[in-house]
């Protein structure tokens, strides 16, 4: 999803920390030899082509295509990957990347979303997966990254409705009947913690749905208080009816796996007061226990089933024995961390925020009054470790994927030593968490290229490849940062000696011009 959803919860405002690698000292050799260090992309956000060779719209070329990204945007062209990708992953073998990170089209790959293949978005994925086969890269798939088939939200309400699981399980044996022989790390849904909170109480995302006062404009359907417990719980057994799949016809000759994604902050009680560390515990129920304690264990967390009641939909027997373990990883997505305190609970309609009785209170990298500058994203590298380690306490360490980790910024300049100083900060917190016993495998930077965003279209960019979106070629261009990872990849040097090559190159650079 990237980083544009870094500013969901934020009522305050928040701050960068200046992170500089010029005291880490981090080489590839640090981490174990298995560990995986990759990017990504998603396929709204990146292929473009969105009314070519058969593809049907999704319900973000509906979302923008209604003027509701702030700049008025769309990805109907985006990054251009759909004819570019030969390009990029020629860019991604030569930067040294080892994984590539990225979504199918459900709406490319099956037009009507079940029935027929589309033969030329099938052969547009096979090329992409061979190319990356070709070059030594390793695949993982997300099956849906929150581009749903336009025709199924109109055809039943899309993930409101249970006949979502039995759709998107045929979706799911599409990809792997004809990718698996290639692809062994598939997740099935990106963020559906977030996601689904953005779709069905807030509407920022489509399909837009909420009830007053909780819409960030005025919506005409939608119910805030039920709809975001609905749809997760359809997620949840989509999520399982698709491992259930993989396990038992392709697990056993494929050798892959089959995870989720959550978004991920980490939080900080405001005070020292008991209802503040209280609320603190659970806000993390709310966020992480919401998806993964019903995969790992059978049902919600108590306190949910306590706040919402019979807002939560219940699991049956079948379905819970269906749900439990049904994961062989978890990925995250990280950017930032929060302040939370208590918000004692009101009565009347509520939204996912009232349920969890909290505030959020800005960033715990904020610093005083009236010193630094605002910046686009918060920093706390911390705070990624304390997230793997609290998966690893609370969910039996499980495997785990830091899937998007990255920093964006409203300007183009290509010497983003900014970005830089985030991305190792956070790949040292990663290493602490290993070296404390927490099973992380791999980490992708966010993203690999400027992409559409979400939440900004085009305002903010995360790429370590430039992209000029106002020419119609979409030139690449790397950004310092792209060398950076590159060098560090290729084990040239350890983090604080590369970055400070390229300062010494960049300065004479400056001086001769």
């Amino acid at each position: 999803m990237g980083g544009a959803t870094a500013f969901f919860f934020l009522l305050l405002p928040l701050w960068v920390q200046d992170a500089t690698a010029a005291d880490l000292v981090l080489t590839r050799s640090d981490f174990p030899r298995d560990f995986v260090f990759g990017a990504g992309t998603s396929a709204y956000q990146y292929e473009g082509a969105v009314d070519e060779d058969g593809r049907s719209p999704s319900i973000w070329d509906t979302f923008t295509h209604a003027g509701k990204i702030a700049d008025k945007s769309t990805g109907d062209v985006a990054a251009d990957g759909y004819h570019k990708y030969m390009e990029d992953v020629m860019l991604m073998y030569e930067t040294g990347l080892e994984a590539y990170r990225f979504s199918i089209s459900w709406s490319r790959l099956i037009p009507n979303g079940r029935g027929a293949v589309n033969p030329k978005g099938l052969k547009f994925y096979n090329n992409l997966i061979n190319e990356l086969v070709n070059h030594g890269i390793q695949i993982h798939i997300t099956l849906h990254q929150l581009d749903l088939p336009q025709i199924l939200e109109d055809e039943y309400g899309g993930w409101l409705s249970p006949r979502i699981v039995e759709d998107f399980t045929a979706y799911a044996n599409v990809c792997f009947r004809e990718f698996g022989d290639r692809v062994a790390f598939w997740t099935t849904v990106d963020e559906p913690n977030i996601a689904i909170y953005s779709s069905y109480d807030t509407a920022l995302f489509p399909p837009a749905r909420c009830s007053d006062p909780f819409g960030i404009t005025k919506c005409t359907v939608g119910d805030s208080s039920v709809e975001p417990y609905i749809a997760a719980h359809n997620t949840l057994m989509a999520h399982a009816s698709v491992f259930s799949l993989y396990r038992e016809k392709y697990q056993p000759m494929q050798k892959g796996a089959v995870g989720i994604n959550i978004f991920s902050f980490w939080t900080y009680p405001l005070t020292n007061s008991t209802v503040d560390l209280e609320a603190t515990q659970r806000c993390k129920h709310f966020l992480f226990g919401w998806i993964l304690e019903p995969l790992v264990f059978g049902d919600y967390p108590e306190v949910m089933r306590k706040n919402v009641g019979s807002r939560l939909p219940p699991f049956t027997k079948d379905q819970s024995e269906l749900i439990r373990g049904s994961l062989d990883f978890i990925g995250i997505n990280y950017y930032y961390s929060l302040y939370v305190n208590d918000r004692p609970l009101g009565t009347g309609v509520r939204d996912y925020n009232a349920d969890m009785s909290i505030y959020y209170r800005g960033s715990p990298t904020d610093p005083p009054v009236g010193k630094g500058a605002p910046k686009n994203v918060p920093s706390d590298p911390k705070g990624l470790q304390h997230v793997l380690e609290y998966l690893k306490e609370a969910y039996g360490n499980l495997p785990i994927y830091v899937q998007e980790n990255g920093m964006g910024f409203a300007d183009d300049n290509l010497y983003d030593t900014d970005r830089i100083g985030y991305l190792s900060s956070h790949m040292e917190s990663t290493l602490n968490a290993v070296r404390n016993g927490a099973d992380v495998r791999g980490y992708f930077a966010w993203s690999f290229m400027d992409v559409f965003e979400f939440l900004s279209g085009y305002q903010s960019k995360y790429g370590m490849y430039h992209v000029d979106f106002a020419d119609e070629r979409r030139p690449r261009r790397a950004r310092l940062s792209a060398r950076w990872y590159s060098a560090f990849l290729k084990k040239k040097a350890g983090t604080s000696t590369v970055l400070s090559r390229m300062q010494h190159q960049n300065s004479e650079l400056d001086a001769m011009s």
